[in-house]
């Protein structure tokens, strides 16, 4: 998975949940091949479908965004999280560690999730609403959220981005259209 690669939400496959409460869509992960168990960031979009437990993910930060539908309500038992996701493309941080519940707040919502293995890689998670500069990392992701953007020499639809893995560039983000978003990822060493 080096260098730069285009992709589509659309031709995503997806993967059911064990406990058959959604379906995951995974964008990238590191290194190539790497399990759910030993991959140092993974990338991905998850339709939640039912209420229920999130996965434990010990050792792992992550930031989850909604992307469409009505959203969950995320809890702890013990009172330490409790929040509302139900603003579309504004990330939410918390600790892999934590034995995270949801409810959904209406019917079945896509949500954009970043994971990193804590000690070895950082996600630096921005949803851009104009032209930006992206400072190089040596892994990401660019998701186009709405409208379409221009990325250095590349154009992505709404739906479309690019993902990279040991190919560290800086990018020029630039939008076609005024009520244009886009998500950048940027995953460096911790």
């Amino acid at each position: 998975m080096s260098g730069v690669q285009r992709f589509s939400r659309a031709t995503l496959p997806a993967m059911p949940w064990k406990n058959g409460g959604g379906t995951t869509q995974e964008i990238a992960s590191w290194p190539q091949g790497a399990g759910l168990e030993s991959f140092g960031w993974r990338v991905s979009i998850a339709t939640i479908a039912a209420a229920g437990p999130f996965s434990v993910f010990a050792g792992i930060e992550r930031q989850i965004m909604l992307l469409e539908g009505d959203g969950v309500r995320l809890f702890t038992h013990d009172g330490r999280i409790a929040h509302r996701l139900d603003v579309p493309h504004r990330p939410f941080a918390f600790s892999g560690d934590d034995a995270i519940d949801c409810t959904l707040l209406g019917g079945a919502s896509n949500d954009f999730n970043v994971m990193t293995r804590r000690g070895r890689w950082r996600a630096d998670v921005q949803v851009l609403d104009r032209a930006a500069a992206i400072e190089s990392a040596p892994h990401g992701v660019l998701l186009a959220l709405r409208g379409a953007w221009r990325l250095n020499d590349d154009t992505c639809a709404e739906s479309e981005g690019l993902h990279w893995a040991d190919a560290a560039q800086p990018w020029h983000a630039v939008p076609q259209g005024e009520d244009a978003r886009l998500v950048a990822v940027r995953i460096v060493p911790a």
